[in-house]
């Protein structure tokens, strides 16, 4: 075939070219990848699961198209050399982005407890993987040679799959606790102990003499000397002129990239596989600094998206699964499932015990280390292509590591459920008996669109009391399936919460968001604290949630999820988003703000000195109307700020309604605040308006004038003002007319809502007295914190 087409007009058909043909597989592979692993997420499955599948829908003879002509149109045999090579050079970069998420320091850190699991986890699956391979040798692997069958069996079910075993962790939020860094520090060992055992397979599997199997484990070992004497302090050199806040130069990573290949030459010369090279180059990267994160963001996205699944096509297409057919082949599946279940399970579980691990967190454990992936696939591939594996036998453990990592994930979720834990508190609300007392808040943003206004709406709301306002800043981050994400997990408190960015530690290189924040610190009274959670969109509620128990916060302010654009009308970030704040709404320990962000303040941070605010209360009753009067007078202590408290008044037939018990505490509520807050003070309006339904509280509305924002309840004693039906129900019968971009393009509105202790809550932390749970009380950027 040769490169290019002379295009159709030529009359030439562009699927006779290299080229246009490789472009038109990966499209095809892609999408199929993607759609399948969509259809996978309710099952909360990682990728790898729908590659696997995507592998086992091409694999003769059961494809779209074996009986068509779609696979010999786009996948035609002339063409598999070109796919191979790519999928080979995509499988190269993987395996080096593997390396990177390897700490050395970490495996010598390593505590005897994770040691004896890993020994265990690996010896024993591999001593009954080799009895399987007796049973298989006399049954459908007759004819292969004994030596390094044995040890591609023994290899092939002690194996756990460092990558998608990080990524279950994070999914499940199990990375971060004691389980979730014991059953990290576990697979890092048994990741690195599996390359050592490949590597003996792959000497061993060579078809000359012994000398020459002993010649190339020799050179493999010289490799690695090599690797860590000469070519590290490269690397080492490298990464300390990629100091921190300055880009990487070009050079450097191009370096990188050509050491790895170069590295895979060698080892493949060597006769071991190109693959070692690459992840031995990824181990000896210096983890410390900028230089392994930014080596992973520039390769991974590439690698991971495009050339990682031409290797599932590329070994699907060379692969006959109707080869296991019949009772025998049926039953010797079942064999290696179980042994390879009960070999890692049974001997991570005997390991635990042994170490003190609880019963249920042990067998927790046994199911996570016996999770597959790609790493068992190119195992599996290996012995393949060394006639080590026959087609039955291949697609017998193929089989065996797509059921192994399925169950994976129900299985945990099934067995283990994490307790969190926080102690009681009483300031729930931002009304509470005593204003004095200290406000914390959880404020939350999706990106730096939300940030300029969040910091105006802190300056706003910091007041004049001598215990102040301290807030925790936390960016909500959607957990990917790269890598990058992974190592930003990696990174987290040791209590499991999100991780706080600390530059001085090297944390604040992944998130430089937090910047904005710490910068406003130290040129105000303001107490804030950045944070970054990392989680799934449809969980990451309970990160939310449970950071604001923990660190005693009175208010949970959460961005609205539609973006205010030029034009004056709204943008959907999607439903997901707007799913977070009604989970938070139902789950929250304490008052909850939903803030419809029209640009409080312009595009940046406003000084103290030129905050000028005109901002409303409208004041229907309720417990949430009470809740945001308590705000609004917390922000006109500040000397920038006009307040004007709109109350309705409803007539007999009226558009508003209100019980004995709230007309009661309402009357009480605004005759304190007319009291010591609005008599003589001329920052503050105080109307009452007679209304008689909806079109006058409208008119009433509309008629307020110039205002930057609105403080509403969210479900304030008022009939809805909007005819049609809602799709925010989270913002209550008046913000929903108040987001509206018909009513204003300004205005932006601050939706409150009481925590009521009489109601039923859905918590999601176990309230326990004696806990000790460190609330990280932020200080002056460059003290040290409390840790425990």
């Amino acid at each position: 075939m040769k490169a290019t087409s002379d295009g159709v007009f030529q009359g030439e058909n562009p699927l006779h070219a290299a080229l246009p043909l490789a472009i038109l597989q990966i499209c095809v592979v892609v999408v199929l990848t993607r759609v399948l692993a969509f259809l996978l997420r309710p099952l909360r499955q990682p990728r790898v699961i729908a590659e696997i599948i995507v592998w086992r829908h091409y694999a003769r003879p059961v494809a779209i198209g074996r009986s068509s002509a779609f696979i010999n149109t786009v996948f035609p045999k002339q063409s598999l050399t070109v796919l191979d090579t790519l999928a080979n050079i995509g499988l190269l970069f993987f395996l080096f982005l593997v390396g990177l998420e390897l700490d050395l320091r970490a495996l010598r850190r390593t505590g005897s407890g994770a040691l004896a699991i890993a020994v265990a986890g690996i010896s024993l699956p591999f001593v009954l993987g080799i009895g399987t391979s007796v049973v298989l040798q006399h049954t459908v692997s007759r004819g292969v040679p004994t030596g390094p069958f044995l040890v591609f069996m023994g290899v092939a079910l002690s194996i756990t799959a460092f990558p998608v075993l990080a990524r279950i962790l994070a999914e499940l939020k199990l990375l971060t606790t004691d389980l979730g860094r014991m059953a990290m520090s576990a697979a890092a060992v048994n990741d690195v102990a599996a390359w050592i055992l490949l590597a003996l397979a792959i000497a061993l599997s060579g078809s000359g003499s012994p000398l020459v199997s002993l010649w190339v484990l020799l050179s493999g070992v010289g490799f690695v000397a090599s690797a860590f004497f000469f070519l590290r302090p490269l690397l080492g050199w490298m990464a300390r002129r990629s100091p921190e806040g300055e880009p990487v130069k070009e050079l450097y990573i191009c370096a990188t990239l050509a050491i790895v290949l170069a590295a895979g030459f060698v080892t493949d010369t060597i006769g071991i596989h190109a693959l070692f090279g690459a992840f031995i180059v990824g181990i000896i990267v210096p983890k410390d600094g900028p230089f392994a994160g930014v080596l992973l963001e520039k390769v991974e996205d590439l690698i991971s998206g495009l050339f990682l699944p031409l290797y599932f096509v590329s070994s699907g297409l060379k692969t006959n699964v109707l080869t296991i057919k019949g009772g025998e082949s049926w039953g010797l599946l079942v064999l290696v499932v179980a042994t390879a279940c009960i070999g890692k399970i049974g001997g991570t579980v005997l390991a635990s015990l042994i170490v003190r691990v609880p019963l249920r967190e042990a067998l927790t454990l046994g199911v996570l280390m016996n999770t597959k992936g790609l790493v068992e696939l190119i195992v599996l591939n290996i012995g393949k292509d060394r006639h080590v594996l026959n087609d039955e036998t291949f697609a017998i453990l193929v089989l065996m590591a797509l059921i192994n990592t399925f169950i994976t994930t129900p299985v945990v979720m099934a067995i283990y459920k994490p307790a969190r834990r926080g102690p009681p508190y009483k300031n729930r609300a931002v009304q509470r008996a005593n204003p004095e007392d200290e406000l914390r808040m959880l404020a939350c943003f999706h990106s730096t669109r939300n940030i300029p206004t969040m910091i105006n709406l802190m300056e706003s709301s910091r007041g004049t009391r001598r215990r102040g306002i301290t807030v925790y800043a936390m960016h909500l981050v959607e957990l990917s399936e790269r890598s990058s994400a992974i190592s930003m997990v990696h990174k987290a408190r040791r209590n499991g919460m999100p991780f706080w960015n600390k530059r001085r530690n090297g944390h604040g290189d992944g998130d430089q968001l937090v910047v904005a924040f710490e910068t406003y610190q130290q040129l105000s009274h303001v107490s804030i604290r950045a944070m970054t959670a990392i989680s799934d969109l449809n969980t990451i509620h309970e990160d939310i949630v449970t950071s604001a128990h923990q660190k005693r916060a009175a208010l949970i302010v959460l961005p609205f999820h539609k973006l205010h654009q030029m034009d004056g009308h709204m943008e959907s970030l999607g439903d997901e988003y707007q799913h977070i704040n009604q989970r938070v709404l139902r789950h929250a320990p304490c008052s909850v703000a939903i803030l419809v962000d029209r640009g409080l303040g312009g595009a940046a941070q406003v000084a103290a000195s030129d905050v000028s605010y005109n901002i409303a209360v409208l004041f229907f009753g309720g417990r949430d109307d009470r809740e945001a009067l308590s705000y609004a007078m917390r922000m006109v202590e500040h000397p920038g700020i006009a307040l004007h408290v709109l109350r309705f008044v409803p007539h007999q037939s009226g558009g508003t309604s209100s019980g004995g018990n709230n007309r009661a505490a309402d009357d009480a509520f605004l005759t304190d605040f007319r009291a010591n807050v609005a008599d003589g003070n001329d920052s503050v309006r105080y109307e009452e308006k007679a209304v008689g339904g909806k079109a006058e509280i409208v008119e009433v509305i509309n008629a307020v004038g110039r205002c930057n924002l609105f403080l509403v309840g969210q479900e304030t004693a008022c009939v809805p003002l909007v005819d049609r039906s809602t799709d925010c129900p989270e913002l209550g019968p008046v913000a929903s007319y108040l987001a509206l971009p018909e009513f204003s393009t300004v205005a932006s509105v601050l939706v409150m809502k009481q925590y009521d202790p009489t109601a039923e809550h859905y918590d999601l932390v176990e309230e326990v007295a004696d806990v000790a749970v460190d609330i990280d009380t932020p200080g002056p950027i460059g003290a040290s914190s409390r840790r425990p």
